[in-house]
């Protein structure tokens, strides 16, 4: 088939690259396959109009205007492989028009899930700053080393968000036979049960919970909603893990409460990233620290290319994408996750 007569992909998929989401065999299989026209997110308005009349698929998350999206009488599927869901686009009209708008970001799902885990059992045993002693001759042997310690197996767990990550946190969680409640309002209790936890108010998971997990999105409806009184509540001496987005909580007041001595917390996520130098964050007892590396694994990022290879191809054939998590037309605008502008 001669090039010009491919389905054309608009690529747009800032800060990831086509190098980056595919392998060299499934990129050399999306160039034969389709016309691929590169440009970047801003780019997107002022592709020539019969480029933007031909395009079958957007990868990326690009500003798209009404007027732009107008033009773009062929769209069919928005491949949102930076995968937070930003209220940039007309969705109405998306979804009235029938075209999809979905999202690669199930792919970070497991990897930040064992993140978490490992942060849960980093502040459980206290196994950083026990190998740094080590290192600095100053460490304390057997029972004297483990005076904080205590077991995640069995321990009441809570978890803030249930959606693909909170999911994914879960099964690993399962094998450790966590009594484990659950807040997400957006879920009704029966899919809870089904995945084997306890729905509950986030003032029971709060107060009840050894280790609280935060993998809630941000939401025009709880921006910060995690402050001050939300970290009182919990037990002393509770771990507080915070895997999602740093939107959702008061960072000061989480700060404040770990510099008391009531909780312990650990996060791969910031207000502002990389925080500077002299943040107090960065020299806060324990406060485990993560440069939002949770989901950034090469392996994650190659599966989004096999994703939107396949949704590609069923949509090529007039049915549904899959593979992919389609976003909703109840929910979408009310995402208000920073996006991200490094791999």
């Amino acid at each position: 088939m001669p090039d010009k007569d491919l389905p054309l992909v608009i690529s747009a998929p800032e800060p990831r690259s086509l190098e980056l989401i595919f392998t060299p065999p499934q990129l050399a299989r999306f160039r034969a396959k389709y016309r691929i026209v590169e440009t970047t997110a801003d780019g997107v308005a002022k592709l020539p109009a019969d480029v933007l009349a031909q395009a079958r698929y957007i990868v990326g998350q690009p500003p798209i205007s009404s007027e732009t999206l107008g033009q773009m009488t062929a769209l069919r599927c928005v491949f949102n492989v930076e995968s937070n869901l930003l209220n940039n686009m007309p969705y109405e009209t998306l979804f009235a028009r029938g075209i999809h708008v979905v999202t690669t970001g199930l792919v970070f799902a497991e990897p930040v899930a064992e993140l978490g885990l490992a942060m849960a059992l980093n502040l459980a045993r206290d196994i950083v700053d026990a190998d740094l002693a080590f290192r600095q001759g100053e460490e304390l042997w057997g029972g004297d080393g483990n005076q904080t310690a205590r077991l995640l197996s069995g321990a009441n767990v809570g978890i803030i968000g249930f959606g693909d990550l909170g999911r994914a946190l879960n099964r690993l969680l399962t094998g450790f036979r966590t009594r484990t409640k659950v807040f997400d309002p957006w879920l009704p209790p029966s899919i809870l049960i089904d995945n084997g936890v306890e729905p509950a108010s986030l003032d029971d998971v709060l107060t009840s919970s050894d280790f609280v997990f935060v993998v809630a999105s941000v939401t025009s409806e709880n921006q910060g909603f995690l402050g001050a009184d939300a970290f009182a509540s919990m037990r002393r001496g509770a771990a507080f893990i915070l895997l999602s987005r740093a939107g959702v909580v008061d960072f000061n007041a989480l700060m404040a409460a770990v510099k008391s001595g009531h909780i312990v917390a650990a996060s791969d996520v910031f207000p502002e990233e990389p925080p500077a130098r002299d943040h107090p964050v960065r020299s806060l007892p324990g406060f485990l620290r993560s440069a939002h590396r949770a989901g950034a694994l090469d392996i994650a990022f190659k599966r989004m290319g096999d994703m939107v290879l396949e949704d590609m191809d069923l949509i090529d054939r007039g049915l549904p994408p899959l593979r992919s998590k389609r976003a909703e037309r109840e929910t979408v605008s009310r995402m208000r996750s920073k996006p991200v502008d490094r791999n």
